[in-house]
């Protein structure tokens, strides 16, 4: 055992590949965004007024995952912030949330705890009426003269498990204050984010608007290149992987962080097979072991009642020979609803995300004539069987069944 553990940790040890992988990972903020130039002077142009502490318009930058939306907005507030700085002024505080973390994003006490410990204070996490906490959230801020720009990431999710009226209170609090002032940016990969809120919340928020639009293939190959002058050994990597990278990322919308990831897990995979190139052939590996992580990170990530769902369809799945019906996954909801004490939806609205898991690509969903009797809606569950048990693993833990 232990010779073989030798040769693995010596083929790391020895491993040519990687000069730099911290730069192909998510949390790395690269100095240039290319092909985003038009965008982040759009962003700087609408943030700009933050410079002098005054309040600006709300915000909403909307994309598919992958566009350049995040990068972009805090590559913005980061330059203001600097400026801001260098003039000695003290009169912005910018704050960041990513609401797809579910200990910041799951209520509005959660959020608003998040925010004022980003302000250096700090509340219980649990405990106190939510009234208190924006009490308590009001007299920090009030202090002193400033703006407070609340940077949310996925804002959607958010709203998607506490719904929309957590954002209307947080504008409506600048009729309250006298020193402060509140601006939000919300970066949602949802097009058709806004249609779903309130139209008197909307009215309270929707300032300005801005649309990132996906990469082209031409566009992921510079901006591949440019993190793998970083990233990899001089040499190593074979002609061609760059176009295959962004060919499969155009394939998923343009999305740039699909491509840096593929060509970092092709480059984590040639690295154990002890390979002295980064060859295509890795690259449709990392595509295939990619594919299988995402299904399995989206189960874990969906909210509650999806979950409740999806948990209903991967159960009948097993046990239903004659195929799953929209019918009998009403029911097994309500069963296992009944069994986590969770409200029960409509059966309508549990169509609507029958037909969300549909477009993500866990199920695939056929309608089927049947005669007098009318259409019915038949489920076939897309998540290979190799996968089944751990997705419904993640399913029992989340909701403690």
């Amino acid at each position: 055992m232990n010779t073989k553990l030798d040769n693995i940790f010596s083929s790391y040890a020895n491993s040519n590949i990687f000069k730099d992988k911290s730069v192909l990972q998510i949390n790395y903020t690269p100095e240039t965004i290319p092909h985003r130039d038009k965008q982040i002077e759009e962003v700087a142009s609408i943030l700009a007024p933050a410079i002098r502490g005054e309040r600006v318009s709300n915000l909403f930058v909307f994309g598919k995952t992958g566009t350049g939306k995040t990068l972009s907005v805090q590559y913005v507030t980061k330059e203001i912030l600097k400026r801001v700085s260098d003039s000695g002024a003290d009169n912005l505080k910018v704050i960041y949330l990513n609401c797809k973390l579910k200990k910041i994003a799951d209520t509005e006490y959660r959020i608003l705890a998040e925010i004022i410990s980003s302000l250096g204070e700090t509340v219980p996490a649990t405990g106190l009426p939510t009234d208190a906490v924006y009490s308590k959230f009001i007299e920090i801020i009030e202090r002193k003269k400033q703006l407070i720009l609340i940077v949310m990431d996925e804002i959607d999710q958010a709203v998607k498990k506490i719904s929309d009226g957590f954002l209307y209170n947080l504008t409506r609090l600048n009729s309250e204050l006298k020193n402060a002032q509140i601006s939000l940016v919300g970066i949602s990969n949802s097009l058709t984010f806004m249609d779903n809120i309130d139209p008197r919340v909307r009215s309270s928020l929707g300032e300005e608007e801005l649309v990132f639009a996906p990469y082209n293939a031409l566009q992921l190959q510079d901006i591949l290149r440019e993190r793998a002058n970083q990233a990899f050994t001089e040499g190593v990597l074979d002609e061609g992987v760059f176009s295959k990278c962004a060919a499969f990322a155009a394939r998923e919308h343009g999305d740039a962080r699909r491509a840096l990831d593929l060509l970092r897990v092709a480059g984590e995979l040639a690295e154990r097979e002890g390979s002295k190139k980064l060859t295509m052939e890795f690259i449709d590996k990392a595509n295939n072991k990619i594919e299988r992580d995402k299904m399995l990170d989206i189960i874990e990530n969906e909210p509650r009642q999806h979950q409740l769902v999806l948990y209903s369809i991967l159960n009948l799945h097993s046990k239903e020979a004659d195929g799953i019906f929209t019918g009998n996954v009403y029911n097994k909801y309500k069963e296992f609803c009944q069994k986590t004490k969770v409200e029960i939806l409509t059966q309508r609205r549990v169509s609507d995300i029958i037909a969300e898991f549909d477009m993500l690509g866990l199920i695939n969903v056929d309608v089927i004539s049947r005669g007098r009797m009318g259409r019915t809606r038949e489920i076939k569950l897309m998540v290979p069987d190799n996968l089944q048990k751990k997705a419904k693993e993640i399913l029992e833990n989340a909701l403690t069944i």
